[in-house]
């Protein structure tokens, strides 16, 4: 077997974290940049501290490194803060495919700023892509089994395509989710997604299903489990075909997921447990949408708007 060299583990350690923003995140072309932009500089920063690969980094050295850049006096405050968002992006894609004993980016503190608002689709807009599905086609069934999965239940697609079918309680209206750091969560399951999940369980079952694949419930067509780049396409591809012109990713659907319900007046502990946010400052930011939404109905129906 090849010997890999420590070259090579920082380089698809980077690959990696550059894929999952771009599949998971959907984040625009100048943020992916300025993000690998960030955590190469990380990497140089733990090369000349003689740090032998990036998941041997202690917090200290991080601390060090964001210290450094900010004592150069080139960074503005928001840019310290994407630095530290960066940092944080990274090590939470190392924590989430569990190569971290701990993620030493937990307590990093960053500037105060005003929330970024995530894109997000209307629910108009998610029922035109759920239905824009071809069921007649091979694979339609799954792929509106994964469209309705990921709206109904506001998976991560890590979450998504490591779910089993030893996970689904259909009878409890309910499906069992491994998130980050393997902690447990229940979350609810509407009746349409269950309704095709069994459609797509009919589909499966004449599949040749690999091994280790057996209790995968989304397989692709050699009977294997998915990658994040397939659901990435069939999520790209379906928007395309509803005529939806946002950009728009998997975790779209779970923002619009979390939107909706704090618009329908869904308490926010609620929210967080159904995300699997561990702080419930991170689930706040759907606040902030649904007081943008008010915000933007007052200033154009106002009678003094004109």
């Amino acid at each position: 077997m090849k010997t890999r060299r420590p070259d090579d583990v920082w380089q698809e350690t980077l690959a990696g974290f550059r894929s999952y923003l771009k599949l998971e995140k959907s984040l625009s072309s100048n943020t992916l940049a300025a993000y690998g932009r960030d955590v190469e500089g990380l990497f140089d920063f733990l090369r000349e501290k003689g740090v032998p690969t990036p998941l041997d980094a202690a917090t200290s050295d991080l601390e060090a490194f964001v210290a450094a850049r900010v004592s150069e006096g080139k960074l503005a405050k928001r840019s310290q803060a994407r630095l530290l968002s960066s940092i944080k992006s990274f090590y939470g894609f190392l924590d989430q495919e569990g190569r971290l004993a701990e993620n030493p980016s937990d307590s990093l503190a960053a500037p105060h700023l005003n929330p970024h608002l995530p894109s997000v689709l209307t629910y108009d807009e998610v029922k035109k892509i759920l239905e824009s599905v071809d069921l007649s086609k091979p694979g339609g069934h799954r792929d509106r089994a994964i469209l309705e999965v990921l709206y109904s239940c506001g998976l991560r697609v890590s979450e998504l395509i490591n779910l089993h079918i030893s996970d689904l309680f259909p009878g409890e209206g309910f499906i069992r989710i491994i998130g980050k750091g393997n902690k447990q969560r229940l979350v609810p399951i509407g009746d349409p997604a269950m309704d095709y999940i069994r459609f797509w369980m009919a589909d499966r079952s004449g599949l040749p299903i690999k091994k280790d694949a057996e209790d995968i419930l989304f397989l692709n067509r050699r009977g294997g489990k998915l990658t994040r780049v397939t659901v990435f396409n069939i999520v790209r591809e379906q928007a395309a075909v509803a005529g939806i012109r946002k950009e728009i990713s998997p975790h779209t659907f779970r923002h619009s997921f979390a939107t909706h319900l704090v618009e329908n007046g869904a308490d926010l502990r609620v929210v967080q447990e159904m995300l699997g946010h561990e702080s419930i400052l991170t689930t706040e930011i759907y606040t902030h949408i649904d007081t943008r939404k008010w915000q933007e109905t007052i200033l154009r129906y106002h009678p003094k708007s004109e």
